[in-house]
């Protein structure tokens, strides 16, 4: 499985942030520019609460087991790839939700802010934001914790151990 790189994650933010403020831009002349919802950044939250929750607890299993504790319960592999695709896919979708939101929000301030509800727009597309970064930074903690350790025999000038 390869790691998921932040080059990858910026480029997705940055057209997503292009689409999203010229998208604002063409809807609000329309005059049919939707308000950005309370729940984005609620959901965004729970999803790096949760990332955080797996990555914590892998955490501690995984420790446990290295340090051979009485009792350690293993972790699947299975079950850490999952998790650090769960973190791959969230990461990339957060990245795309935060472009679109970051762009609107960019549109908003600089555009005429009328009104409570424009404020509020923008209030929130600022959380979805920030909630999204969030998500990212929790994908690559889970990712750093479920990485496996280098193996030195990849070298193929090492000698080889006895």
């Amino acid at each position: 499985m390869r790691e998921l790189r932040i080059r990858v994650l910026a480029g997705v933010f940055a057209v997503a942030a292009v689409l999203g403020w010229a998208l604002a831009g063409l809807l609000d002349r329309w005059g049919a520019l939707p308000s950005v919802p309370v729940a984005a950044p609620v959901v965004l939250a729970v999803i790096a609460t949760v990332l955080l929750a797996t990555a914590l607890g892998l955490r501690a299993r995984l420790k446990a087991q290295r340090e051979r504790q009485p009792g350690a319960k293993g972790v699947d592999p299975m079950m850490a790839a999952r998790a650090v695709v769960f973190g791959q896919a969230s990461a990339l979708v957060a990245a795309l939700v935060a472009g679109l939101y970051g762009g609107t929000g960019v549109f908003l301030l600089l555009s005429d802010i009328e009104g409570p509800a424009r404020r509020a727009d923008t209030l929130y597309a600022g959380l979805s934001v920030a909630a999204a970064v969030a998500v990212v930074a929790t994908a690559f903690l889970l990712q750093r914790v479920c990485r496996l350790p280098d193996d030195d025999n990849d070298d193929p000038q090492a000698p080889a151990a006895a």
